[in-house]
């Protein structure tokens, strides 16, 4: 309540250790001897205790003991007794260190300590550091530095040679956290405590994989909204299916996902551990890029270009001053620098040259960040060069990489500037690689503020009818659906579709094009034959009734010669798009395991596996995300002015877009989806061609559940009446309502500020403020109660003002059974039934949850709120860890 739920095991004031006989411990097993040595080496700011399961005396005696940690470092056959006593006295969190245990006896030791409500940390586990607190409980290697730097590794070989590294660069830890593969406290239980911890301010974590998505997306989402967390995850080769039915799965790999999950999740994504340590470094520093565009600053022209081009591979932007700024620098360099594309000093560049240079720089808007590179020269200063960096990185208002290349002549230099926590790096195209990650860092944080609902703003879909006919479907024992059925129910959420007919005979063909007009495209209708033109089952651009008849013929006799135990249905008949500068593309869905439900974009046509284009994005989308997700993909340079053709519709690409979205939302019956082509030019874009594969649902889809992040649940908006007839709007929070939460916390008496946060806290700090509004509505919700007051202005026209007079909210417990309850009301609106009000509303919603039970922790000196809480039905108790709370408890 007050403290994280696994503060016993990240931040013990007790621990108890099970590593042998306390006389025999030079017997003890190789990684109970190394973590006994780091244990005795560092003066531990708690009590330590050690015990050996063959102990004799009273369980009375043992109670004596009680710790907040227990530490196993046993021989297998001993572990479970171990845990076993630890539990009975009552430890809070366990810590086994052990190597190849086998997954069944892991699960026992699980067993054991769910039965004593412990967390347990392993087996199976390196161990983990808390260098603050002079703990080395790991096998892992010596103490780390403190410093401000988290690390969450799943691999134990990996973590030693971090920190063996480490402790060569002087690179500090908060945290140091080896999981392995059968620990019971996760990643994403980790990372929740990494997200709260004060001593931590940036994360690295290592990553082999994930077992449920929803649960690391929210952990992940809510740590990179709080701090920079940068992962680097092993096993990045593609794992194309070879089932696949669609184009979009088949060209789709687990690594692309996966990385479209981290955009989302608001993180840096980086490929060596060493670039951990640097993407780190330049997150950690006082500014952010706005942007991709990265300014070089030399006095060498070899190294600029080895950083020119570096930048243009990975799509950053060069950045060229405007000409005002060119104009005010030139006179204050040499006659031999140039300012066309890299800042180039000249060899002979002074310090004071240098200092003009990060000036311009600094002022220029076009420049988001500044690479300086520093080449040793015969009569240079490379101290004083760096000096001016030094004095000058503070002022500039954005991210300052350096490169001083050599190594003998430039060391101290190198010294000064990482004295101050200023990037610096060996090579240009290292720099480069850490300012891109910096830069796509605020790229992903605008990607991790959006909340999307489940449907859009846009005219309401069909979505009873397109269950209708998904039902109908999976009831003939089919997984496929046909063209038109496919049409049908994009038709249902508004896609645009191209008229489309089933033909049996070539004579129904000739009179459907008729009907239709020609010209007429033509296309064989199958469930077996995933890709028609493999098996030259399209025609286009048929102009007569001669013409449809006899391709009609052909194209049946060439798909039986094919693949002759395909199932036929006809030959669909469709009028061609008219479009004639028209820019094919596609948009399909792809299922993942285990991110679920994935949207990609890209060029579309039958070469679409050879040109790969894709762009891919997790549901839920809206317009802003929808976007970003065409910019990705590289035909949208196609979607401007091309070769004389007027710019594309992209507005109805997006709405297309929007529309899939509320599909795989709606519709979790939808395993792979390809519409491809989609013909878009300037008038709007039309679907020509589509296959859908569709399956059973679990039982809880209809609760978001397939989707690795859960929509923004609109449904719960409510209006309610005020005394006096006003209304008020209780709704879940949005990360858009941190300024009006902002000022809901200052208007607040300094009583109930008080009663809400036990502290006489003004305003909500900066990252309590982030943490409130940008939340995982799978495991918490706040709801704000929103009044909009209306007021005449100055020239007599009303103004509407929207503000927050109420929050209440829950956070799910560690059990998945119960939550914590929070509430506070503005001082204004008391005694309007608000407080009442809003904890139904919150009750409610846990109850929807599945949740069990709901509690919280109310001052006792707050009569008001125990009053509230007795009138709604809630037991109050008292707390035994602080006597001046009261613990109110309902059954839900």
């Amino acid at each position: 309540m007050d403290h994280h739920f696994l503060t016993p095991l990240f931040s013990p004031k007790s621990i108890v250790v099970f590593a042998g006989p306390p006389d025999h411990l030079d017997e003890a097993p190789s990684l109970a001897r190394a973590m006994l040595r780091e244990l005795q080496a560092h003066k531990f700011d708690g009590t330590l205790t050690f015990l050996d399961v063959d102990m004799t005396g009273t369980l009375s005696d043992l109670a004596q003991s009680r710790a907040d940690l227990a530490i196993i470092a046993l021989p297998h056959p001993r572990i479970a007794a171990a845990l076993e006593i630890a539990g009975r006295i009552r430890c809070r969190a366990a810590l086994v260190l052990s190597t190849g245990l086998p997954a069944a006896e892991c699960a026992d030791l699980h067993a054991i300590a769910r039965r004593h409500g412990m967390h347990l940390l392993g087996p199976n586990s390196l161990g983990l550091q808390r260098p603050l607190l002079k703990l080395n409980a790991s096998a892992a290697g010596r103490l780390a530095a403190t410093g401000p730097l988290a690390l969450v590794c799943q691999s134990g070989a990996l973590t030693a040679s971090i920190l063996d590294w480490a402790a060569r660069n002087a690179v500090g830890f908060s945290t140091v956290v080896s999981l392995g593969a059968n620990t019971a406290v996760d990643l994403t239980q980790v990372l929740d405590f990494l997200a709260n911890d004060a001593s931590t301010q940036s994360i690295l974590v290592y990553m082999e994989g994930i077992h449920d998505a929803r649960r690391f997306m929210s952990a992940l989402r809510a740590a990179a909204f709080a701090k920079p967390v940068v992962v680097m995850k092993a096993g990045r080769q593609p794992a194309g299916s070879k089932a696949a039915l669609t184009h979009s799965a088949s060209i789709v790999g687990s690594d692309d996902v996966f990385e479209a999950a981290l955009r989302r999740a608001g993180v840096v994504r980086v490929r060596a551990f060493t670039q951990l340590f640097s993407a780190a470094k330049c997150l950690a520093s006082r500014y952010k890029p706005i942007g991709k565009g990265l300014a070089i600053v030399t006095n060498g022209g070899g190294p600029a270009v080895l950083a020119a081009d570096r930048a243009n591979e990975i799509g950053l932007e060069v950045a060229r001053l405007v000409d005002t700024s060119c104009t005010e620098l030139a006179p204050h360099l040499s006659p031999h620098a140039t300012l066309e594309s890299v800042i180039d000093l000249g060899e002979e560049a002074t310090p004071a040259q240098f200092r003009a240079a990060l000036q311009a720089c600094a002022k220029d808007r076009s420049v988001h960040g500044v690479l300086v590179i520093y080449s040793p020269k015969l009569d240079s200063d490379p101290d004083a060069i760096a000096q001016v960096v030094c004095d000058n990185v503070h002022a500039m208002g954005k991210p300052v990489m350096t490169c001083w290349m050599g190594d003998e002549r430039v060391r101290d230099a190198r010294i000064m500037l990482n004295a101050i926590a200023i990037p610096t790096f060996r090579t240009p195209e290292a720099a480069v690689d850490a300012f891109a990650n910096v830069a796509s860092f605020y790229q992903n944080q605008q990607l991790l503020q959006q909340t999307p609902p489940p449907q859009s703003t846009l005219a309401r879909p069909d979505v009873e009818g397109a269950r209708l006919l998904i039902e109908g479907v999976l009831a003939e024992r089919r997984r496929v659906l046909t063209e038109m059925e496919s049409k049908a129910l994009l038709a249902a959420f508004h896609i645009p579709v191209t008229r489309t007919m089933l033909a049996r005979t070539a004579t129904e063909a000739m009179l459907i094009a008729s009907q239709l007009g020609y010209p007429v495209a033509l296309k064989i209708d199958s469930p077996d034959i995933s890709h028609k033109s493999d098996v030259e089952g399209v025609a286009l651009n048929i102009l007569t009734a001669t013409q449809v008849r006899d391709v009609f013929t052909d194209m049946l006799a060439a798909v039986r010669r094919v693949q002759p135990q395909a199932r036929i249905n006809g030959v669909t008949i469709q009028p061609m798009s008219g479009k004639k500068r028209g820019r094919e593309i596609y948009i399909g869905l792809t299922t993942d395991v285990p991110f679920g439900p994935v949207i990609t974009f890209g060029s579309g046509g039958t070469m679409i596996e050879l040109i790969a284009d894709r762009a891919m994005e997790l549901p839920p989308l809206n317009q802003f995300l929808a976007r970003r997700l065409i910019e990705r993909a590289r035909v949208s340079t196609l979607l401007g002015e091309w070769r004389g053709a007027p710019a594309a519709d992209v507005e109805a690409v997006e709405q297309i877009l929007l529309r899939v979205s509320e599909m795989v939302c709606e519709l979790p019956q939808l395993r792979e989806m390809d519409i491809n082509p989609i013909i878009v030019d300037h008038e709007g874009a039309v679907a020509v061609d589509a296959r859908i594969v569709i399956d059973h649902a679990g039982p809880t889809a209809r609760d978001y559940n397939h989707l690795a992040i859960l929509p923004y649940p609109s449904s719960y908006e409510r209006e309610w009446p005020m005394k006096g007839g006003d209304l008020y709007t209780i709704r879940p929070i949005r990360p858009d309502d941190a300024d009006m939460l902002q000022a809901f916390t200052r208007s607040l008496s300094e009583e109930s500020r008080y009663f809400r946060f036990a502290s006489a806290m003004h305003e909500l700090p900066a990252r309590m403020l982030a943490r409130y509004t940008l939340i995982d509505y799978d495991r918490e919700m706040a709801l704000v109660a929103v009044h909009v007051d209306r007021r005449p202005g100055e020239d007599g026209v009303f103004v509407e003002t929207e503000q927050i007079i109420g929050v209440s909210r829950f956070i799910t417990n560690p059990d998945q059974t119960t939550c914590e309850f929070s509430l506070v009301v503005s001082d204004d609106y008391k005694g309007q039934g608000l407080g009442s009000r809003l904890m139904l509303s919150i009750a409610d919603f846990a109850r929807n949850k599945g949740l069990a039970h709901i509690e919280g922790l109310v001052l006792a000196n707050n009569p008001n709120m125990l009053r509230l809480m007795r009138g709604l039905g809630y037991e109050v108790r008292p707390f035994p860890e602080d006597p001046d709370f009261k613990l109110v408890v309902k059954a839900l």
